[in-house]
């Protein structure tokens, strides 16, 4: 059976996120969306984990669902209640937080932020004894900052339990990343040791998608897996993984990443890479971006203010590359591009993907097609015109095949999409990486 999970978002004790990101409006919103497995976030908060606790129960192994008496939404300030689609499946909880690490290794600041996936609570509540040992705060941030080796973390997770799952998160993106130009590294060898063989997954991030990481001969062993990295319900599931399983499971996950079943790993949902924003060179300032060649000519520096420019993730792929492009690995995993609903209905319309207009056609679309996956993904373009019109399921059949024209983001600009009507800049939210 085909599962869809998202296993890298935030809640609302995370800094610079919603704080209407909690359990209930996140049970909802995946429903909405069309996610099967939705990661807790989080975990290492006391007062998260305390909610997880109460308004939880085990609904497979290592999965959890809303106990009955807490699946009703909260409804908070500027909350827009979630819509139910046609047949909505059940949505299970994985437990799952990021992870801030900042240390210094071969005379270097290093900044990278890690996904990290617990087999069970019993696992979480021994790690963030350790954590309290070594006087980390982890009530200041749903995302705790770790003044920790990557690696030390890495033995002190596989040494609680060996079923954790350690993933480098968003690779590339330059300030926090594993590969990223500002503070990473230049292999996962590099930054693991003699335990880089037990990273066996890392998240591409918005700005980049699998033919880019194909590029890297490196990373020929580690599955390729895409996360939303929401920081607002609306942004669930925009990028996502999924997968074949009998039933959904932490076991299941465990052994399709563990072991490299790709068979089981049927594809990953992927932003289009260039509406990232970190995807070409630039500087946010000066409104200025350029492609990697043309920063080797600029000798990195912004051409009108001649400070240095942020060097995005193409050219940090470019400068690790091996291979050509276009050059596919044997056994790679599939994947399948989207441009978020609301966006596509805000080009086509010519409206703010926030717009009433828009939201009307969204809603009929959820309420009477099925769920936004569904939309994107399955339906048939007849089914689509019906509850909106023929320029809506055009545009998805152009999404479908890739026609999709977009100016790149940089520096922490968004990207902006043209299907059909006029290009508009996408509405993520603003610190979403």
């Amino acid at each position: 059976m085909r599962y869809i999970a998202d296993l890298h978002v935030h809640s609302r004790y995370s800094r610079a996120c919603s704080k209407n990101l909690v359990l209930p409006n996140m049970a909802a919103w995946a429903a909405t969306k069309g996610i099967d497995v939705l990661a807790t976030a989080d975990f290492t908060h006391p007062k998260w984990l305390k909610e997880i606790e109460e308004k939880m129960e085990p609904a497979a192994p290592g999965l959890f669902r809303l106990r009955k008496g807490f699946a009703e939404e909260v409804v908070g300030s500027g909350y827009r209640a979630a819509l139910r689609p046609p047949e909505p499946r059940p949505v299970s909880f994985i437990l799952s937080t990021e992870l801030s690490c900042i240390y210094k290794k071969g005379g270097r600041t290093r900044r990278l932020h890690l996904v990290l996936l617990a087999p069970s609570i019993e696992a979480v509540k021994i790690l963030i004894a350790e954590f309290e040992r070594r006087k980390f705060n982890l009530a200041s941030d749903g995302r705790p900052i770790l003044g920790l080796d990557a690696k030390e973390l890495l033995k002190i997770v596989l040494d609680i339990d060996r079923d954790f799952l350690l993933i480098p998160a968003h690779a590339w993106t330059p300030w926090f990343a594993v590969f990223g130009s500002e503070s990473g590294f230049d292999s996962l060898e590099e930054c693991f040791d003699e335990l880089a063989p037990e990273i066996c997954a890392i998240e591409t991030g918005l700005s980049s998608d699998p033919p880019m990481n194909w590029r890297v001969s490196g990373l020929d062993n580690a599955m390729l897996v895409s996360n939303s990295d929401a920081h607002g319900l609306e942004n669930l599931g925009r990028e996502a993984n999924v997968f074949d399983w009998p039933e959904a499971s932490y076991p299941a996950l465990l052994k399709t990443l563990r072991q490299r079943d790709r068979k089981s790993f049927l594809y990953t949902i992927e932003f289009f890479p260039e509406e990232g924003k970190y995807h070409v060179d630039g500087h946010r300032a000066c409104g200025f971006s350029c492609l990697p060649r043309e920063t080797k000519r600029l000798k990195g520096l912004c051409p009108k203010c001649s400070k240095e420019l942020v060097r995005g993730v193409l050219g940090r792929v470019e400068a690790l590359a091996d291979r050509r492009e276009g050059e596919r690995p044997r056994g790679a995993v599939d994947f399948r591009r989207i441009v978020p609903l609301a966006e596509v209905l805000g080009d086509v319309l010519d409206k703010g993907a926030a717009t009433k207009a828009v939201r009307s056609v969204y809603d009929r679309l959820i309420t009477k097609v099925g769920s936004e996956f569904a939309v994107l993904l399955d339906a048939e373009p007849a089914a689509i015109a019906a509850q909106s019109d023929a320029r809506v399921a055009e545009a998805i059949e152009r999404m479908r095949r890739g026609d999709v024209t977009i100016a790149p983001g940089y520096d922490g600009v968004f990207g902006t999409v043209k299907l059909l009507g006029s290009s508009r800049k996408a509405k993520q939210g603003a610190l979403d990486i």
